[in-house]
């Protein structure tokens, strides 16, 4: 029997691309006028879930040295963590409901690709939202990849049958590498060819665990 249920946030959880789209670019424009890559939030939907120095490199392409595009980056993610915190972004339709009727039998997490203060933005947007999670990892806190860190909330939570929720190809593999069985968010952002269950809603993920 399932007895935690670890979940991805972009793509899984809400949809923060466009809002996060318009906090870079609002970065780039007032600091960094050479970088002369349009930032869109359907470009960023093909990058999220990526480890935060792959997607510097990415996105910013017209920078030619990793470290500055990884610098620019940084600066980036201080200023989106300040504007999701005011603003938020766009829930998946059920998410509350959800939640709430799978933390009455499950413990629930978040495992995420992401950087310092992004989870803590999240719940500063969304506060209804932050009791039903029990505990949460990132490598922006721990150093480590999402493998690493799924396996270190299983570990410290004690936990014998979880699953991981999540919706790009990276999130399958870093399950599939902690051991963990994944089920697909596939209304989400990424393409997943192999994985124990698959969801086209949030609301669903109930079904799918029953």
């Amino acid at each position: 029997m399932v007895d935690g249920i670890i979940f991805d946030m972009d793509g899984t959880i809400w949809d923060s691309t466009d809002n996060v789209a318009f906090a870079f670019q609002k970065v780039i424009n007032e600091k960094y006028p050479f970088v002369t890559d349009g930032i869109t939030g359907d470009i960023l939907k093909g990058y999220f879930g990526l480890p935060l120095d792959e997607i510097a490199v990415k996105l910013f392409q017209s920078v030619k040295e990793r470290e500055r595009a990884v610098e620019i980056m940084d600066d980036c993610c201080r200023y989106e963590c300040e504007y999701l915190g005011i603003h938020g972004a766009n829930l998946y339709k059920g998410v509350e409901e959800t939640l709430q009727e799978l933390s009455e039998k499950y413990k629930l997490f978040i495992v995420s690709n992401c950087q310092e203060g992004y989870i803590q933005c999240f719940f500063k947007a969304n506060p209804h939202l932050e009791h039903y999670f029990i505990d949460y990892e990132y490598p922006g806190r721990s150093g480590k990849y999402k493998a690493d860190n799924i396996r270190m909330v299983v570990e410290r939570n004690h936990l014998k049958n979880p699953i991981y929720v999540g919706d790009t190809q990276g999130d399958a593999n870093a399950a599939g590498e902690a051991g963990v069985p994944f089920i697909y968010a596939r209304y989400g952002f990424g393409d997943v060819k192999e994985y124990a269950q698959a969801v086209d809603s949030f609301g669903e993920i109930l079904e799918k665990i029953k």
